[in-house]
């Protein structure tokens, strides 16, 4: 894969570290040399000193030939502009942004433009680590409005279905794993003591399946 990653700051260095160490074609563009300074010293790919909006510098970093783009400086617009030009005038078929300032990023959204948005995304598993602990977080979707969770079923809820449990519209069951094996699950699925029940839920949704499960240990 040709990779070209936009920004040598500490998570751009670290991505394209990552994958070199993959085996696959790097090229790093940022517009300060001491950036360049973020990168293992075993590092093996291309750095190249310029901006990235003057396709010159595209260019020779290989976009012509270009597999995947991220553009994660610090800057949202212009992490914006070089994804916009990568998916439409060199019509790369990964492109991928980071976006810093949360009120910004419906901008990358509107443009189609898949983002990371470490804000965002962080501000919510605080919030969700502050939480009690009956729902652990597996897997994140997109920058955390949909996240997969693991429900350990007590003794109580034995006997129960998942739709008792998950009666909300923002709450999905996917599988449950009973003694070691995993099936497909649905509402009408019978729990069991000591099952592990997996759902894709909002925020909200998983809130409101919490306080079920509380609720429930309160009056046992």
């Amino acid at each position: 894969m040709k990779a070209i990653i936009v920004g040598c700051g500490r998570i751009g260095a670290d991505l394209a570290y990552r994958l070199q160490k993959r085996g696959h074609d790097v090229s790093i563009i940022d517009n300060v040399p001491a950036s360049f300074n973020n990168l293992p010293a075993d590092f093996k790919g291309r750095v190249l000193e310029g901006s990235a909006l003057n396709q010159d510098v595209l260019i020779r970093a290989g976009i012509a030939h270009c597999d995947v783009l991220a553009a994660v400086t610090n800057n949202d617009a212009l992490n914006l502009v070089v994804s916009y030009i990568a998916k439409t005038e060199f019509h790369i078929p990964t492109v991928v942004a980071r976006n810093y300032d949360p009120q910004v990023r419906e901008f990358f959204e509107t443009f189609d433009i898949q983002v990371v948005s470490s804000t965002s995304w962080g501000t919510q598993r605080i919030e969700e680590l502050m939480y009690h602990s009956e729902a652990r977080a597996v897997f994140t979707a997109g920058n955390g409005e949909v996240e997969v969770y693991e429900l350990a079923i007590p003794s109580e809820w034995s006997g129960k279905t998942v739709g008792d449990l998950i009666p909300c519209e923002d709450c999905k069951p996917i599988a449950i794993t009973r003694a070691g094996k995993a099936f497909l699950a649905d509402l009408t699925t019978v729990l069991q003591e000591g099952d592990f029940l997996n759902v894709a839920a909002t925020f909200d949704g998983i809130e409101q399946t919490r306080k079920i499960l509380q609720l429930s240990q309160k009056e046992a």
